[in-house]
């Protein structure tokens, strides 16, 4: 098995941005130029790759290889953006790897692309500036237009698996994962458990009991092996179950109007465990939006555009106007889930603002275009 943070250390360590692997500060699925350029990217990797695995690497400084991180992204849907933009769209996956040094919120992003059997990857439609039928090839640290590569690609086979052979997992690896998880995260009940004899679950979280329930808050999920973060939530409740074969996290999202919040189900994830030292994890979406009568939701929107123009011209808000604007970007989702066409657009020209005014609300809003990704690739 592959530890993943040893993977990342041996791709910036050996190898400068090649045919099978490139480098990113950060990626910004939330606009279209950013969905573009991570689709170029994908495309090109996989038509200059196509006998094995390539990589991407988000949170490093391009110059010198510094780890900054990135935010924690648990979109397991990134295969239906990809499938919907490319023609022969290769197996793509995004894991969060977290490194000692970096804050439990930031982790660096690990994108794997598996090709689709040789066949060439296009783009089956245009996207920002990029034409529909588009290919794109690597040639050196660029991905480039087919019209524009010279030459034909390497083979890259041996030496990526390589990479993937000083990358192997041992127990050693293992154990220190688990004294690190459990040391780190001592203030929040940290605990773990054993798989089919070789996989290690940690998790741990601020625990809440209600109705007989228990729910978590502050949850950190990671499975040891692979050095994989599989789950992260400042804020969002959290219930989690198992057995022998199964790890379960159901993710609730907190939504509601003035002081009537209510925990919705977000999305169920299961990793099934299998007895020849393979998983599986499968995701259902379970969210449905609640509805409101539009009269309350146009006052609670034009609320929301003052306070935004107030901030915008350094006026000063007074307690109940703060304690609305912690609530804005939960308020605008609300909106856009009940058919205001520009609620998204203002959350998103409110983004500096909400920024400059409070870490708090800016996390706020980064959940609230977490919760609108996941629902809208479903």
């Amino acid at each position: 098995m592959i530890n993943k943070r040893l993977l990342i250390k041996n791709l910036l360590a050996h190898n400068s941005e090649n045919g099978f692997y490139d480098k990113k500060r950060q990626l910004n699925l939330n606009e279209k130029e950013g969905k573009a350029k991570f689709l170029k990217h994908i495309c090109a990797l996989a038509n200059s790759n196509p006998s094995n695995r390539s990589f991407m690497v988000i949170g490093v400084e391009d110059a010198d290889n510094e780890i900054k991180g990135v935010d924690f992204f648990d979109d397991s849907k990134i295969q239906n953006l990809v499938n919907a933009y490319l023609q022969n769209p290769p197996l793509v996956s995004y894991e969060n790897i977290p490194f000692p040094h970096l804050p439990d919120e930031l982790v660096v992003g690990l994108v794997t692309i598996q090709p689709n059997s040789g066949r060439i990857c296009s783009l089956k439609k245009g996207i920002w500036k990029y034409a529909s039928g588009s290919v794109f090839y690597r040639e050196g640290s660029i991905s480039i237009a087919s019209e524009f590569v010279r030459g034909t690609q390497g083979e890259n086979s041996e030496v990526v698996a390589s990479i993937e052979a000083h990358s192997q997992n041992n127990i050693a690896h293992t154990l220190d994962g688990v004294f690190d998880f459990m040391q780190k995260h001592e203030k929040f009940d940290p605990t773990y458990k054993v798989f089919k004899e070789y996989f290690v679950v940690c998790w741990s979280g601020k625990k809440k009991e209600l109705n007989e329930n228990t729910y978590y808050s502050r949850v950190d999920i990671e499975l040891v092996n692979e050095q994989v973060k599989l789950f992260y939530s400042e804020l969002d409740e959290v219930s989690i179950d198992y057995s022998d074969e199964v790890f379960s996290i159901l993710e609730y999202v907190r939504l509601g109007l003035h002081d009537k919040f209510k925990y919705y189900p977000l999305e169920e994830v299961k990793i099934y465990f299998k007895d020849n030292a393979t998983y599986d994890i499968k995701t259902n979406m379970l969210f449905e939006p609640p509805q409101f009568e539009k009269k309350t939701l146009y006052h609670i929107y034009n609320s929301n555009i003052a306070l935004v123009n107030k901030l915008q011209h350094n006026l000063r808000l007074n307690a109940a106007e703060e304690k609305d604007l912690y609530n804005l970007p939960a308020t605008y989702l609300l909106c856009h889930f009940n058919g205001f066409s520009e609620a998204l657009e203002k959350l998103e020209d409110a983004k500096e603002e909400l920024k400059r005014y409070d870490p708090r609300i800016y996390q706020q809003y980064k959940d609230s275009l977490r919760i609108l990704r996941k629902v809208k690739y479903n």
